[in-house]
């Protein structure tokens, strides 16, 4: 056989086996729950237990977060009427296929409503507080709806540095006060959460009072109403509200212990960067953006131990 041949074949040998070996040990991507499992203590935080509300339906327990830096009123009025045991009893009315379920008194003759005890029936609108001062973990994309956007303490968040207002997003979970026409005609007594596409132009027209942390499986199954806003025609079809009931009120041992990933942490930002720019060999084309209602927020139970 001619050298030249010899040498290719040497060569051949040589070089394709380092080749496929260097592929090997290139370092693959983490996963998102590789990532979370390598996290530190410091990179979670634990929810007030006077921030969340355990909503107690037939088939389990929803956690909801209070945001009490956005719609400190109305989460006061909230506390007091899960104090008083307000909702235990009434029921889900609504479930709007694609938009929210809602929940509360379905009663509309004033005279004939559940009393509302000590809580106030009169509120101010808080579809938006002052940013200064306030937490905010901007994301790096632009957004429709505002000029800027990210998380507060974990909570979806628009910003908008020229009136110096902020406000949160009405994304899937968020928990919003059912009002009227006039802006300030909501107290706390009927509440929505989002468990469809998220609608956006609801921002700063409604007040915002939390998110749901745990349970949104419970709500999203629950079946649609009639068209066209889905209210229960039948009463006999609306989801029994067994308690709601402040987390501080209930004994620690009968708690849900959870945990939810802090926004302000390079883990995070990490993490956001990782579900803007896929790159885990299914995705062909990283988008290199994402919508702030895209963007999870981790919640998990603490780690034994």
């Amino acid at each position: 056989m001619p050298r030249h041949r010899l040498l290719a074949l040497a060569l051949l040998a040589c070089c394709v086996p380092v080749a496929a070996i260097a592929a090997d040990e290139a370092p693959k991507p983490k996963s998102t729950q590789e990532l979370l499992d390598a996290s530190q203590p410091s990179d979670w935080r634990t929810p007030d237990p006077a921030n969340l509300l355990y909503m107690q339906v037939p088939a389990g327990r929803v956690v909801i977060e209070l945001a009490p830096d956005f719609a400190p009123a109305h989460v006061d009025n909230i506390r007091t009427l899960a104090r008083e045991h307000y909702w235990d009893g009434l029921s889900i009315y609504r479930s709007q296929d694609n938009f929210v379920v809602q929940f509360g008194d379905p009663t509309e003759e004033p005279a004939e409503r559940k009393p509302m005890g000590s809580a106030k029936e009169k509120l101010p609108a808080e579809f938006t507080r002052a940013s200064e001062g306030l937490a905010f973990d901007r994301l790096p994309d632009a957004d429709g709806y505002a000029p800027e956007v990210g998380f507060s303490n974990g909570f979806p968040a628009g910003r908008d540095p020229a009136s110096g207002q902020a406000w949160l997003a009405h994304c899937y979970g968020t928990l919003g006060a059912g009002r009227d026409v006039e802006a300030d005609s909501s107290n706390g007594t009927e509440l929505y959460v989002v468990d469809g596409q998220s609608p956006r132009q609801l921002d700063r027209n409604i007040t915002v009072v939390g998110r749901v942390l745990k349970g949104m499986e419970l709500l999203s199954v629950i079946p649609r109403g009639p068209e066209p806003m889905g209210f229960y025609e039948d009463p006999a079809q609306r989801t029994p509200i067994v308690s709601i009931a402040l987390a501080s009120e209930v004994p620690e041992a009968e708690r849900t212990a959870l945990q939810v990933l802090r926004t302000d942490v390079p883990l995070f930002a990490q993490l956001v960067e990782m579900r803007r720019n896929r790159n885990d060999g299914w995705y062909k084309v990283p988008a290199g953006h994402i919508d702030l209602c895209n963007v999870p927020v981790p919640v998990r139970q603490p780690p034994a131990g």
